[in-house]
């Protein structure tokens, strides 16, 4: 098809057509960055944790008074745990993933080293650790029954060298600390001027918290420090899905049977698909909020290509009329109307594709947000070509059914 008559016709209705194309532009531009924002926060909520979180419920308590054995009462507490029927493993730790806070430390590579390489959180493990929040190791070992001490001898000072006996750490920070190399064996530095020496490796192992943005959500540290304080701590209990209700409140009564010097926080005792539900929630409320803006300004756009193609269509009905008089088929009337629809979409969609661009580099500077991929231009390009062409689908109709004798009468 001649696109010179339909240029001709653009020019003598420029205002027209360019509120069109900045309709469109600005669309595509707001489009292609929400809907990168809208995979990131679904990759977010979707993102692998390495727990085996449908069997898993967690108990926070808080002390109200003190005991001379806090080591004593915690592991009185997992034996009896353990012994609940329905449980598989029990464990105490300083922090569980799905909240919003985190136990956090610099990682150096060399003991001289002045600036961290990076942050990992670091989780104080009991045994059975990996056993009950059933993490994959992939290299190495687990810790041996020795090499577990006291995370407050340590902290106080009170062991022989002062010295973490060994880490575990995931395949994402193995890679980032020791790229192509196998971890295993290796040291680095953390906790004081000692060497810790990497024992194992596991597949994978979320932080708590957001700490560190996305590409360091799985820069986690273990260490076999039994974190026995405060009479209060992270109970967390694996046992099959269909019990985990059952089994949250028999651990509850069995911990609160054990002294009456502590209290449950109900608000953090729950299953941890619980937790991570609503750690996620701002996410998934994010990315609905902007679907339903990509739902809108698509809305919008649909309508004003409508409005304007119908306008076209009353105000060239005389122009249709002959060239149908002249021999012009359905087929060309329709095509025509399309034809200029994908000619001011192209336009459009040229302009929004560098808006998008711009507006991705402004939210990298503000917000830190990731660049955006350039997939997302052609998919959002494709979206818009076929609106374009869906919206004007029915005034094109309608147009190409004018008949010769409209140009009889208009005369």
């Amino acid at each position: 098809m001649d696109i010179r008559p339909i240029l001709s016709t653009l020019m003598r209705h420029k205002t027209a057509a360019s509120l069109i194309v900045i309709e469109i532009a600005l669309t595509c531009a707001i489009i292609c960055n929400a809907l990168f924002m809208i995979s990131d926060r679904i990759r977010e909520v979707r993102e692998v944790s390495g727990l085996v979180e449908d069997e898993l419920v967690r108990v926070q308590i808080l002390s109200i008074g003190s005991d001379a054995d806090q080591s004593a009462r915690t592991r009185t507490d997992l034996a009896n745990l353990r012994a609940i029927s329905g449980v598989k493993d029990a464990t105490v730790l300083n922090q569980v993933p799905f909240v919003n806070s985190s136990w956090n430390s610099g990682v150096r590579l060399a003991q001289e080293q002045q600036q961290s390489t990076l942050s990992a959180t670091t989780y104080m493990a009991e045994d059975q650790f990996i056993e009950t929040l059933g993490l994959k190791l992939v290299a190495g070992r687990d810790f041996n029954p020795d090499e577990y001490q006291e995370a407050s001898d340590l902290l106080d000072g009170l062991t022989e060298d002062g010295s973490v006996p060994g880490a575990i750490i995931t395949r994402s920070l193995a890679d980032k600390l020791y790229p192509g190399e196998d971890a295993v064996g290796k040291s680095f530095y953390s906790w004081g001027d000692k060497p810790i020496r990497v024992i194992g490796v596991v597949e994978h192992l979320v932080r708590p918290s957001q700490m560190g943005g996305p590409s360091a959500r799985e820069y986690s540290m273990v260490f076999p420090l039994r974190p026995h304080y405060n009479l209060g701590g992270n109970y967390v209990i694996r046992t099959s899905p269909e019990r985990r209700a059952e089994v949250l409140a028999a651990a509850k009564k069995t911990l609160l049977a054990n002294g009456a010097d502590r209290i449950i926080l109900e608000d953090n005792s729950k299953t941890v698909e619980e937790l991570r539900h609503e750690f996620f929630q701002a996410p998934r409320a994010m990315a609905w909020l902007l679907g339903i803006v990509c739902v809108a300004l698509l809305l919008i756009t649909a309508l004003g290509i409508i409005g304007l193609a119908s306008f076209w269509v009353q105000q060239r009905t005389k122009q249709i009329g002959v060239r149908r008089a002249l021999g012009a088929t359905r087929g060309q009337i329709l095509r025509y109307f399309q034809t200029e629809n994908f000619l001011l979409a192209t336009i459009g969609i040229a302009v929004g594709m560098l808006l998008a661009f711009a507006i991705n580099q402004l939210l990298m500077g503000k917000y830190e947000m990731a660049r955006l991929p350039l997939f997302y231009l052609p998919a959002g390009a494709v979206l818009l070509w076929a609106l374009g062409q869906l919206a004007v689908w029915a005034p094109a109709r309608r147009a190409a059914s004018i008949p010769p004798a409209v140009a009889t009468r208009s005369v």
